[in-house]
């Protein structure tokens, strides 16, 4: 059983569509906070052996994601001459393999060595991306309508961010409750195989493709135009420029969150969990306001006001001292609403540059341009770790023996430096080319394409 699809998916399309998203968010929190510990000390791998294990499947990984796009893009799987699509295959494929190797990295043997958590872990990281990059480019041909994108990527972030209040939710109960900090990982990969079993099926059952090529030749396959047609795209090179940019200034916060709270803000473990909880909640209650703006103004007109009002409470951090929770609090809620609009915008604008590019090579191209997305996702985070840490040890932050100066590096690099790169980001999208109004040219001179190929 399929849905029909139109201009404007109905609520079913984007509900089937968007819950897939949960069970991809449910393991972020165990993989990138818990799992290096988990390894590097209570199993005994240590610090350097665990380090390296992850960057090594981390540079597999980036790799991965162009080729998983391409791929994607290009390879329609058949069987017994009938098509299953370009996206499904990998998404069934890929979930397997990342819900194999999940319960397996919490659930390790006797005694795991540095060899099988590099092969479990590079498993997990590449099913990850088979998943992910089909499943956002699916979402980008789901509408061809600019609003109608908007409501579709909408509805997959709710779902992330919901994800992710599990994936942090789930190991604070169990520990709450005595599970050992093991158990409460096992338990919640677990969890995360069931919900993904059912929502994954239901997504691949529920919700059709469309634009799925008739035939692969070798030609398209190795798509020599790709590049050339990747370097003319101004307004994709504008728009994942600003998304580095801007996903570089939401990751040092991140990075440095816990740090500012403990040593600037002297917040203790549950005034953090809750400064946290307030972030992602608040998060999720501002995507209906962004999507309500974002119709009324434009969608890169939306995302640079949310990207202003972000820079307008990160420019208050500094004067907030110790013990002001309440005010942080506020900060927290301001910059959470932000972020609902940093998540869902940038995708659906995505699809649209997409689009130019198909009315320019005569090619659907959106898994590759997604794959890119995705990787420049990963080098921000990279660079914000790579950045924040060696900066603060540069500048005198040591968290055993607290400076004035120490202090006031770290309040700076979490707030002050994350103001200047959403500025530019900001510069390179607020006028960006594609409205609405070229949108709709764009679209109708594809239609008239498809019409006059068909004749």
């Amino acid at each position: 059983m399929s849905a029909v699809l139109g201009d404007n998916p109905g609520w079913r399309v984007r509900l089937w569509y968007a819950l897939p998203a949960l069970a991809l968010a449910v393991p972020t929190v165990p993989v990138f906070v818990y799992l290096p510990k988990f390894y590097a000390q209570d199993i005994g791998l240590g610090l350097a052996a665990t380090g390296t294990v992850l960057l090594a499947a981390r540079i597999v990984d980036v790799v991965s994601d162009p080729v998983i796009g391409l791929l994607s893009d290009r390879m329609p799987v058949r069987l017994r001459g009938a098509s299953l699509g370009r996206r499904k295959p990998w998404i069934a494929i890929g979930g397997v393999l990342s819900f194999i190797a999940l319960l397996r990295l919490f659930h390790p043997g006797s005694e795991p060595n540095v060899f099988e958590f590099l092969g479990w872990v590079t498993l997990l990281y590449v099913g990850w991306t088979m998943v992910s990059v089909p499943y956002t480019a699916w979402g980008a041909e789901l509408s061809t309508d600019y609003h109608g994108r908007a409501r579709i990527t909408a509805a997959r972030e709710t779902a992330t961010l919901a994800g992710i209040l599990i994936s942090g939710g789930v190991p604070a109960l169990g520990t709450a409750v005595g599970l050992e900090e093991g158990e409460a990982l096992a338990l919640l990969s677990w969890l995360t195989a069931i919900i993904g079993a059912v929502t994954i099926m239901s997504l691949l059952w529920c919700v059709p493709e469309t634009g799925v090529p008739k035939t692969t030749s070798r030609i398209r396959l190795l798509g020599r135009e790709l590049v050339p047609n990747l370097i003319r795209n101004r307004p994709f090179l504008r728009l994942v420029s600003a998304w580095f940019l801007n996903g570089l200034a939401n990751g040092l916060p991140a990075v440095l969150f816990l740090l500012y709270m403990e040593h600037a803000l002297g917040a203790d473990s549950e005034q953090r969990a809750g400064l946290i909880l307030t972030y992602f909640v608040a998060a999720i209650a501002g995507i209906p306001l962004w999507m309500q703006l974002s119709r009324r103004w434009s969608k890169h007109r939306t995302w640079s006001a949310a990207m202003v009002i972000a820079c307008v409470a990160f420019i208050f951090v500094p004067f907030i001292s110790e013990g002001q929770m309440l005010v942080f609090g506020a900060v927290c809620v301001v910059t959470g609403l932000a972020l609902g609009a940093d998540l869902y915008l940038p995708p659906a604008i995505q699809a649209d540059v997409v689009d130019l590019d198909e009315l320019r090579s005569g090619e659907r191209n959106a898994g590759i341009y997604f794959a890119l997305w995705s990787m420049a996702t990963k080098l921000a985070l990279a660079c914000a770790v790579g950045f924040a840490f060696p900066a603060l040890d540069a500048l005198g932050f040591d968290p055993s023996g607290q400076s004035s100066d120490g202090i006031l590096a770290l309040v700076l690099i979490y707030s002050a430096i994350p103001v200047v790169l959403k500025s530019a980001a900001i510069s390179m999208v607020w006028n960006h080319p594609i409205s609405e109004r070229r949108h709709r040219i764009i679209r109708r001179r594809l239609g008239s394409r498809k019409v006059a190929t068909a004749t």
